[in-house]
């Protein structure tokens, strides 16, 4: 990667990173389901008129909304309004890519690699020293709702396989139209339609530009060029640096929130992060072990 890919790269993950501080502001006053309704909304419009429908089968389609915008994302931000911090949060999400190993094993039929059991072994033995060891700063509802969240993200990664060859831009966009009528009626349902209504009349610009950084920024904007990285410079060289958005995540709520990480919640999130790098770059000094082992 030159240096201009490289830097494009890191913008997004750092996008990415503060995203979960953007989103803990937006939820203190609204709802949160209507917060993620009102975030797909503004990444599906006017995106959709411009990019190309995706070629995958309807069901695919609706599936990947559902699963991404109503369980991941409308999970995630009603946990960060219970408690979850933002800095964590960011952090727990990556769990997504342990899940995913864990169902392509049971439902593709994939073998779970040595150094993927590692990764996974320290990653849910820090998740389960953050639950019992981090204090009365965390939830256990929401630490179940984020974990919940990643597994959805999981599950979209399936999907995403099963899609084929697919337009990832434009499956983002596309799909993007398919929460927000779920959300807003859950919003209101839970929340009540006062509720709802005074969130889209009496919300000042802060908001909306919270919203709009969201929608455009970190969905459109980001997954594009994320999407342009991958096609032109490989998924091996573009997707380890996705390790950033936990590490940005974090950096961004204690500047913030001032998060502290007292040392059970610090020795918890330093195993899943372990585990995390453990599960991405194994692979790599798993084959060079072995090549000098045979040499």
């Amino acid at each position: 990667m030159n240096a201009r890919a490289l830097g494009l790269a890191l913008l997004i993950t750092l996008i990415w990173g503060v995203n979960f501080i953007v989103i803990k502001w937006s939820v203190a006053g609204a709802s949160p389901l209507l917060v993620a309704a009102l975030r797909f909304a503004v990444a599906a419009v006017p995106a959709v008129f411009f990019v190309p429908r995706p070629r995958m089968p309807a069901r695919l389609l609706w599936s990947y909304g559902l699963t991404v915008g109503v369980i991941q994302f409308g999970l995630l931000y009603l946990a960060i309004q219970l408690g979850m911090s933002a800095g964590l949060g960011s952090l727990l999400m990556q769990m997504q890519a342990f899940f995913t190993a864990l169902l392509a094993a049971r439902f593709l039929g994939e073998r779970i690699q040595p150094w993927q059991v590692a990764g996974i072994t320290l990653a849910f033995a820090g998740m389960g020293m953050i639950g019992v060891l981090s204090g009365g700063d965390l939830t256990l509802i929401s630490l179940g709702l984020t974990l919940v969240a990643a597994l959805g993200w999981a599950v979209s990664n399936l999907i995403v396989r099963a899609s084929g060859s697919a337009n990832m831009f434009s499956l983002v966009v596309w799909s993007a139209l398919i929460p927000p009528i779920p959300l807003t009626l859950l919003a209101g349902l839970t929340d009540g339609w006062d509720a709802v209504g005074r969130t889209l009349t009496h919300s000042g610009a802060g908001f909306w530009a919270a919203i709009v950084f969201m929608g455009l920024l970190n969905t459109v904007l980001g997954f594009g060029i994320w999407a342009a990285l991958i096609q032109r410079h490989g998924a091996s060289r573009v997707a380890p640096l996705s390790l950033l958005v936990p590490v940005f995540g974090i950096i961004a709520s204690a500047l913030a929130y001032q998060e502290a990480f007292p040392p059970g919640k610090a020795l918890g999130a330093v195993l899943v992060f372990a585990g995390l790098v453990l599960h991405v770059f194994g692979g790599r000094w798993w084959r060079t072990r072995t090549a000098r082992s045979v040499a």
